[in-house]
């Protein structure tokens, strides 16, 4: 007489398997979470480094050694691509700069969508120093980047 031996795992076995797959994905989310607002902050500080450029090109240029240009005005110029003139959000930042004609000033801010994309608000103005505030959005006055 010969018996059946039913090959395969125990309900146990797949429960440890399902509980060790949920310990590895708890510590790993919260990694990926900060690497993916640390990628969006760099962006961020990139975007603004574009935009400083972006001025003093068209200052020099289509200003007239006097004014800046508002972002649409520099997307016009094809100074910088279409979501940076659009004002809309990239990788996580919303863009906007102010400027006053014949001032020889800008002032530019980056600030996170969600505390999600970013937690540091980013300025610059026509100095070249981008400045950085946790709290709030960032001013002339708040700490450079290093």
């Amino acid at each position: 007489m010969t018996t059946k031996r039913q090959q395969g795992f125990s309900l146990i076995e797949l429960l440890i398997v399902v509980a060790i797959i949920g310990i590895i994905a708890a510590i790993a989310i919260p990694n990926l979470l900060a690497s993916r607002r640390a990628a969006n902050e760099s962006a961020a500080i990139g975007s603004m480094r574009t935009i400083g450029t972006a001025e003093n090109t068209y200052l020099s240029t289509l200003g007239n050694n006097t004014n800046y240009a508002s972002l649409a005005e520099l997307g016009t110029a094809t100074l910088i691509d279409s979501v940076l003139a659009a004002g809309t959000a990239k990788s996580g930042y919303t863009y906007t700069t102010t400027t006053v004609a014949g001032s020889g000033q800008f002032a530019s801010n980056a600030t996170p969508v969600s505390a999600s994309t970013g937690v540091r608000n980013f300025f610059a103005d026509e100095t070249g120093v981008i400045r950085f505030m946790a709290s709030a959005p960032a001013t002339n006055a708040s700490t450079p980047i290093q």
